[in-house]
Protein backbone atom coordinates (compact mmCIF):
# COMPACT_ATOMS: atom_id res chain seq x y z
CA UNK A 1 0.00 0.00 0.00
CA UNK A 2 2.23 2.76 -1.47
CA UNK A 3 1.17 6.57 -1.23
CA UNK A 4 2.22 8.33 -4.49
CA UNK A 5 5.23 10.69 -3.41
CA UNK A 6 4.19 13.87 -4.83
CA UNK A 7 0.52 13.76 -3.85
CA UNK A 8 -0.46 16.59 -1.69
CA UNK A 9 -1.77 15.97 1.73
CA UNK A 10 -4.15 18.14 3.37
CA UNK A 11 -4.02 17.53 7.31
CA UNK A 12 -6.45 19.65 8.16
CA UNK A 13 -8.66 16.46 8.07
CA UNK A 14 -7.23 14.86 10.96
CA UNK A 15 -6.71 16.13 14.14
CA UNK A 16 -3.78 15.48 16.85
CA UNK A 17 -5.72 15.66 20.45
CA UNK A 18 -2.83 14.62 22.49
CA UNK A 19 -4.00 13.42 25.43
CA UNK A 20 -7.55 14.11 25.63
CA UNK A 21 -10.53 16.02 23.72
CA UNK A 22 -13.28 18.34 24.35
CA UNK A 23 -15.21 17.99 21.75
CA UNK A 24 -19.46 19.58 21.50
CA UNK A 25 -21.82 18.23 24.34
CA UNK A 26 -24.72 15.99 23.26
CA UNK A 27 -27.19 15.50 21.08
CA UNK A 28 -27.46 15.18 17.09
CA UNK A 29 -28.14 11.36 17.36
CA UNK A 30 -30.76 10.03 19.32
CA UNK A 31 -29.33 8.69 22.92
CA UNK A 32 -25.93 10.13 21.93
CA UNK A 33 -25.38 7.13 20.36
CA UNK A 34 -21.72 6.19 19.17
CA UNK A 35 -21.16 3.42 16.07
CA UNK A 36 -18.33 1.55 16.66
CA UNK A 37 -15.69 0.10 13.83
CA UNK A 38 -12.90 -2.07 15.11
CA UNK A 39 -15.13 -5.15 16.45
CA UNK A 40 -13.37 -4.73 20.12
CA UNK A 41 -16.79 -2.76 21.37
CA UNK A 42 -18.61 -5.68 20.66
CA UNK A 43 -19.06 -7.30 23.82
CA UNK A 44 -18.25 -4.39 25.98
CA UNK A 45 -20.97 -1.46 24.30
CA UNK A 46 -23.59 -2.11 26.17
CA UNK A 47 -21.33 -0.58 29.67
CA UNK A 48 -19.58 1.73 27.48
CA UNK A 49 -23.14 2.97 26.28
CA UNK A 50 -24.15 4.12 29.91
CA UNK A 51 -21.41 6.18 30.15
CA UNK A 52 -21.32 7.65 26.14
CA UNK A 53 -24.86 9.18 27.04
CA UNK A 54 -24.06 10.74 30.04
CA UNK A 55 -23.26 13.92 28.12
CA UNK A 56 -22.14 16.22 30.79
CA UNK A 57 -20.39 13.70 32.60
CA UNK A 58 -16.77 14.54 31.43
CA UNK A 59 -15.81 15.54 34.96
CA UNK A 60 -15.40 12.53 36.44
CA UNK A 61 -13.14 9.59 36.00
CA UNK A 62 -10.09 8.90 35.22
CA UNK A 63 -7.77 11.70 33.86
CA UNK A 64 -6.46 11.18 29.75
CA UNK A 65 -3.31 9.81 29.34
CA UNK A 66 -1.19 13.26 28.65
CA UNK A 67 0.48 12.76 25.45
CA UNK A 68 1.26 16.18 23.93
CA UNK A 69 -0.38 16.37 19.74
CA UNK A 70 1.55 16.56 17.01
CA UNK A 71 1.94 19.09 14.37
CA UNK A 72 0.39 17.02 11.42
CA UNK A 73 0.59 20.21 9.21
CA UNK A 74 4.04 20.51 9.28
CA UNK A 75 4.73 16.81 9.36
CA UNK A 76 2.49 15.04 6.84
CA UNK A 77 2.25 17.26 3.57
CA UNK A 78 3.09 14.67 0.80
CA UNK A 79 2.64 10.73 0.19
CA UNK A 80 6.25 10.40 0.68
CA UNK A 81 5.20 11.34 4.11
CA UNK A 82 2.46 9.17 4.55
CA UNK A 83 4.28 5.96 3.25
CA UNK A 84 7.14 6.96 6.26
CA UNK A 85 4.86 7.99 9.43
CA UNK A 86 1.76 6.27 11.15
CA UNK A 87 0.05 9.74 11.56
CA UNK A 88 0.64 10.40 8.48
CA UNK A 89 -0.84 7.53 6.87
CA UNK A 90 -4.03 7.88 8.18
CA UNK A 91 -3.97 11.71 7.25
CA UNK A 92 -3.61 10.09 3.39
CA UNK A 93 -6.08 7.46 3.93
CA UNK A 94 -8.64 9.76 5.32
CA UNK A 95 -8.19 12.12 2.20
CA UNK A 96 -8.48 9.44 0.08
CA UNK A 97 -11.68 7.95 1.38
CA UNK A 98 -13.22 11.45 1.31
CA UNK A 99 -12.05 11.95 -2.17
CA UNK A 100 -13.88 9.48 -3.35
CA UNK A 101 -17.23 9.70 -1.33
CA UNK A 102 -16.86 13.43 -2.21
CA UNK A 103 -17.28 12.39 -5.63
CA UNK A 104 -20.07 9.88 -5.06
CA UNK A 105 -22.57 11.77 -2.53
CA UNK A 106 -24.01 15.13 -3.84
CA UNK A 107 -22.87 17.66 -1.10
CA UNK A 108 -20.69 15.50 0.48
CA UNK A 109 -19.66 16.95 4.04
CA UNK A 110 -16.14 16.14 5.11
CA UNK A 111 -15.75 14.67 8.81
CA UNK A 112 -12.77 14.88 10.46
CA UNK A 113 -10.64 12.69 12.14
CA UNK A 114 -9.44 13.01 15.61
CA UNK A 115 -6.82 10.80 17.08
CA UNK A 116 -6.43 11.10 20.64
CA UNK A 117 -5.80 9.07 24.28
CA UNK A 118 -6.99 8.21 27.38
CA UNK A 119 -10.47 10.01 28.01
CA UNK A 120 -12.62 12.57 26.04
CA UNK A 121 -15.73 14.48 25.39
CA UNK A 122 -17.65 13.73 21.83
CA UNK A 123 -20.98 14.93 20.67
CA UNK A 124 -21.86 12.03 21.89
CA UNK A 125 -20.86 12.17 25.57
CA UNK A 126 -17.47 11.11 26.90
CA UNK A 127 -15.50 8.42 26.00
CA UNK A 128 -12.58 7.09 26.69
CA UNK A 129 -9.74 4.66 24.46
CA UNK A 130 -11.15 1.60 25.53
CA UNK A 131 -14.19 2.10 23.21
CA UNK A 132 -11.71 1.48 20.27
CA UNK A 133 -12.02 3.35 17.19
CA UNK A 134 -15.54 5.13 16.64
CA UNK A 135 -18.05 7.06 14.44
CA UNK A 136 -20.31 10.39 16.17
CA UNK A 137 -23.19 11.36 14.31
CA UNK A 138 -23.12 14.09 16.57
CA UNK A 139 -20.38 15.78 15.91
CA UNK A 140 -19.86 13.81 12.84
CA UNK A 141 -16.23 12.76 13.27
CA UNK A 142 -14.38 9.57 13.41
CA UNK A 143 -12.45 8.93 16.61
CA UNK A 144 -9.22 6.99 17.38
CA UNK A 145 -6.78 5.61 19.32
CA UNK A 146 -3.59 4.72 17.34
CA UNK A 147 -2.91 1.99 19.83
CA UNK A 148 -6.00 0.08 18.56
CA UNK A 149 -4.37 -1.21 16.09
CA UNK A 150 -1.48 -2.83 18.15
CA UNK A 151 -4.39 -4.22 19.80
CA UNK A 152 -5.70 -5.46 16.92
CA UNK A 153 -3.03 -7.98 16.76
CA UNK A 154 -1.80 -8.67 20.07
CA UNK A 155 -5.33 -9.25 22.02
CA UNK A 156 -7.38 -10.27 18.45
CA UNK A 157 -4.68 -12.00 16.92
CA UNK A 158 -5.14 -9.64 13.59
CA UNK A 159 -1.65 -9.98 11.06
CA UNK A 160 -2.07 -6.50 11.18
CA UNK A 161 -0.91 -3.71 8.88
CA UNK A 162 -1.09 -0.65 6.59
CA UNK A 163 -4.24 -1.91 5.01
CA UNK A 164 -5.90 -3.41 7.77
CA UNK A 165 -5.43 -0.33 9.40
CA UNK A 166 -6.87 1.24 6.37
CA UNK A 167 -9.99 -1.11 6.64
CA UNK A 168 -10.89 0.24 10.19
CA UNK A 169 -10.64 3.84 9.17
CA UNK A 170 -12.52 3.04 6.03
CA UNK A 171 -15.38 1.15 7.85
CA UNK A 172 -15.67 4.55 10.25
CA UNK A 173 -16.40 6.49 7.46
CA UNK A 174 -18.84 4.31 6.16
CA UNK A 175 -20.85 5.24 9.36
CA UNK A 176 -20.46 8.52 7.92
CA UNK A 177 -21.85 8.07 4.74
CA UNK A 178 -24.69 5.99 6.33
CA UNK A 179 -24.96 9.24 8.55
CA UNK A 180 -25.10 11.46 5.30
CA UNK A 181 -27.89 9.24 3.39
CA UNK A 182 -30.16 9.39 6.12
CA UNK A 183 -29.38 5.68 7.02
CA UNK A 184 -28.91 5.58 10.48
CA UNK A 185 -32.80 7.23 11.15
CA UNK A 186 -34.09 4.27 9.97
CA UNK A 187 -33.82 1.90 13.44
CA UNK A 188 -32.25 -1.01 11.84
CA UNK A 189 -30.23 -3.69 13.74
CA UNK A 190 -26.98 -2.24 14.72
CA UNK A 191 -25.55 -5.77 12.69
CA UNK A 192 -26.90 -4.64 9.41
CA UNK A 193 -25.40 -1.15 10.16
CA UNK A 194 -21.64 -2.36 11.31
CA UNK A 195 -21.77 -4.61 8.00
CA UNK A 196 -23.12 -1.64 5.65
CA UNK A 197 -20.01 -0.07 6.81
CA UNK A 198 -17.81 -3.24 5.89
CA UNK A 199 -19.01 -2.99 2.48
CA UNK A 200 -18.57 0.66 1.83
CA UNK A 201 -14.85 0.18 3.36
CA UNK A 202 -14.71 -2.50 0.75
CA UNK A 203 -16.28 -0.37 -2.21
CA UNK A 204 -13.47 2.90 -1.25
CA UNK A 205 -10.88 -0.01 -1.39
CA UNK A 206 -12.17 -0.89 -4.74
CA UNK A 207 -11.93 2.98 -6.12
CA UNK A 208 -9.02 4.19 -4.09
CA UNK A 209 -6.58 3.90 -6.83
CA UNK A 210 -8.61 6.54 -8.69
CA UNK A 211 -8.71 9.37 -6.42
CA UNK A 212 -5.03 9.99 -6.93
CA UNK A 213 -3.17 9.06 -3.74
CA UNK A 214 -1.98 5.65 -4.21
CA UNK A 215 0.59 4.34 -6.61
CA UNK A 216 -0.51 1.01 -7.94
CA UNK A 217 -3.69 -0.67 -7.28
CA UNK A 218 -3.82 -2.51 -3.63
CA UNK A 219 -2.49 -5.91 -3.95
CA UNK A 220 -3.83 -9.11 -2.95
CA UNK A 221 -1.70 -9.11 -0.13
CA UNK A 222 -3.09 -5.71 0.75
CA UNK A 223 -6.63 -7.06 0.80
CA UNK A 224 -5.75 -10.28 2.69
CA UNK A 225 -4.71 -7.79 5.52
CA UNK A 226 -8.02 -6.39 5.68
CA UNK A 227 -9.78 -9.72 5.45
CA UNK A 228 -7.70 -10.86 8.26
CA UNK A 229 -8.88 -8.00 10.40
CA UNK A 230 -12.71 -8.11 9.63
CA UNK A 231 -11.92 -11.96 10.42
CA UNK A 232 -10.47 -11.15 13.73
CA UNK A 233 -13.33 -8.76 14.80
CA UNK A 234 -16.40 -10.91 14.58
CA UNK A 235 -18.56 -11.05 17.10
CA UNK A 236 -18.20 -15.10 17.23
CA UNK A 237 -14.35 -14.63 17.35
CA UNK A 238 -14.29 -11.97 20.00
CA UNK A 239 -16.87 -14.10 22.39
CA UNK A 240 -15.05 -17.31 21.95
CA UNK A 241 -12.09 -16.09 22.64
CA UNK A 242 -13.47 -13.95 25.89
CA UNK A 243 -16.08 -15.58 27.07
CA UNK A 244 -15.17 -19.09 25.72
CA UNK A 245 -18.83 -19.60 23.90
CA UNK A 246 -20.72 -17.80 21.40
CA UNK A 247 -24.21 -16.50 21.78
CA UNK A 248 -25.12 -14.76 17.85
CA UNK A 249 -28.53 -13.38 19.98
CA UNK A 250 -25.67 -10.79 21.28
CA UNK A 251 -23.86 -10.04 18.05
CA UNK A 252 -23.24 -6.33 17.53
CA UNK A 253 -20.97 -6.23 14.39
CA UNK A 254 -21.63 -9.26 12.47
CA UNK A 255 -19.54 -12.85 12.63
CA UNK A 256 -16.17 -12.94 10.79
CA UNK A 257 -17.75 -14.94 8.15
CA UNK A 258 -20.03 -11.86 7.27
CA UNK A 259 -17.79 -9.14 8.11
CA UNK A 260 -15.29 -10.72 5.46
CA UNK A 261 -18.07 -11.39 3.44
CA UNK A 262 -19.60 -7.66 3.52
CA UNK A 263 -16.01 -6.31 2.77
CA UNK A 264 -15.62 -8.05 -0.31
CA UNK A 265 -18.86 -7.76 -1.62
CA UNK A 266 -18.05 -3.83 -1.68
CA UNK A 267 -14.55 -4.69 -2.70
CA UNK A 268 -15.19 -6.68 -5.91
CA UNK A 269 -18.93 -4.53 -7.06
CA UNK A 270 -17.08 -1.16 -6.12
CA UNK A 271 -20.36 0.32 -5.78
CA UNK A 272 -22.38 1.59 -2.47
CA UNK A 273 -25.51 -0.03 -4.47
CA UNK A 274 -24.27 -3.64 -3.83
CA UNK A 275 -24.13 -2.71 -0.43
CA UNK A 276 -27.95 -2.84 0.63
CA UNK A 277 -28.57 -4.29 4.46
CA UNK A 278 -30.77 -6.96 2.74
CA UNK A 279 -27.98 -8.29 1.13
CA UNK A 280 -25.44 -8.25 3.53
CA UNK A 281 -26.87 -10.91 6.22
Amino acid sequence: MDFRDDVELDSSQVEDAGGGYSGGGGGGFPGGMILGGGGIVSLIVLVLVVVLNNVGGGGGGEPAQQRSPSNLSGQCRTGKDADQSERCRVVGVVNSIQDYWKQEISGYRAAKTILYSGRLRTGCGTASSAVGPFYCPGDQRVYLDLSFFDQLHTQFGAKGGPFAQAYVIAHEYGHHVQDLLGALDTGGSSVSTELQADCYAGVWAHNAVKTGFYEKPFTQADISEALDAAAAVGDDRIQQRTQGRIDPESFTHGSSEQRVNAFQRGYENGAAGACEPGDLR
